[in-house]
């Protein structure tokens, strides 16, 4: 089959499964893939299978095959660093996989003529894109990596784009150009920069994949409501790239273990590994800035430990909660000022006391003092108290 086969029956699959909607067809068409992949990357399907390297000189075929596919390509590992062929390291860059491309696009609502402003260029696929449905001169394009810009340039001059592009902190936007009618963001965060809102003009929307500390990523699709606040709610899960200012880690070293306090629960560790995303939501929410790191056993026994840490803090709070099959008490170890245990388990047993809301009923408000989830309407904040 030949790349013009590929293309359209990858377009076919995304259309039947309602992916791909027009007028996003005919930007997909008019904007081939390939001129956004460099020959040599790492290819990530959207399932179980491991990551692979493609190479356009090696085996022409393959690359085509993973070009044409929904799966995401990395073309860059640790800022540069790293080497794409062995997949190893933390990617930093990536032409996303084209099923959450035109989801996310579907959900900004573009309008002809429409002013967008974009944070994370990448490869320069999404602004190119952009580019034939509202016009070069409607799209503003922000990369911090001078490196990926210079790239993306060439990529979109080579579709025959012509956007602004920019090379500086996509959490500052680009005021020069405001106000936008749409934000589109390629890169996750965990605090939503007050830019993106200030530069949004009322009515206008802002598209963004949502990291919270605790629990799997959202896609968040946010309204300027005029009084300059943002407003909205999580249609889809995302998982991306996380904006570099914005960067942090959760990692598993206990400390002060001789000053651990040990107490035991009845609450099974497993129901808070990954069960809901709604129950994460709420966990979120009353115990702030908590990560989980669930660590099954390395045998067969079917044990887990769920270890709780405060992200970003070396010397902060931990918990482990330690699930052993047949008991029927589980013991719990925890340090620091925060019994990080309590605050997950309080939370989680909340929401299964609210009837257990599911995933559409919360929504999230930005302002200008921060950020704050809410369930079933803006007014009814989430609290610890």
């Amino acid at each position: 089959m030949m790349s013009q086969g590929r293309a359209q029956a990858l377009a076919d699959a995304l259309a039947a499964s309602g992916r791909l909607a027009e007028p996003w067809r005919a930007a997909y068409d008019a904007t081939p893939r390939q001129l956004f992949v460099p020959d040599v990357a790492w290819a990530v399907p959207d399932g179980p299978e491991p990551g692979y390297a493609i190479d356009r000189c090696q085996d022409p075929a393959r690359w085509w095959d993973a070009v044409y596919a929904d799966t995401s390509i990395v073309t860059q590992f640790d800022d540069g660093a790293g080497d794409v062929r062995s997949g190893k390291g933390a990617p930093t860059c990536s032409c996303s996989a084209p099923g959450i491309v035109f989801t996310t696009l579907d959900l900004l609502d573009v309008y002809n003529h429409h002013r967008v402003l974009e944070i994370g260029t990448g490869t320069g696929w999404t602004a190119s894109l952009l580019a034939h449905r509202v016009g070069d001169r409607g799209v503003v394009s922000i990369e911090v990596d001078e490196q990926v810009a210079a790239q993306a340039v060439k990529n979109v001059a080579a579709a025959g784009y012509v956007p602004r592009l920019l090379v500086g902190d996509g959490a500052a936007g680009w005021p020069d150009g405001a106000p936008y009618d749409r934000v589109h963001v390629t890169c996750a965060v965990e605090t939503f920069p007050y830019e993106w809102v200030a530069q949004t003009r009322p009515g206008g929307l802002i598209v963004a994949p949502w990291a919270p500390v605790y629990g799997s990523g959202q896609l968040a699709r946010l309204v300027a409501d005029g009084s300059g606040c943002a407003v909205g709610r999580f249609p889809s899960f995302a998982s991306y790239m996380m904006l570099r200012s914005q960067r942090r880690t959760a990692r598993w070293a206990p400390h002060h273990t001789d000053d651990a306090h040990e107490t035991t629960t009845r609450l099974d560790p497993r129901a808070l590994s990954g069960g809901s995303y709604a129950a994460d939501l709420m966990i979120g929410a009353l115990a702030r800035g908590v990560a989980r790191i669930p660590a099954p056993a390395s045998d067969a026994s079917g044990a887990l430990s769920l270890l709780l840490v405060e992200a970003g803090r070396e010397e902060g709070a931990w918990a482990a909660a330690d699930y052993v099959p047949g008991q029927s008490d589980y013991r719990v170890t925890w340090y620091g000022q925060r019994n990080l245990w309590e605050e997950v388990s309080d939370a989680y047993l909340r929401w299964v006391g609210w009837g257990q809301p599911d995933r559409s009923r919360f929504g999230i408000t930005v302002t200008p003092e921060g950020q704050h989830l809410w369930l079933d309407h803006p007014r009814h904040a989430l609290t610890a108290t």
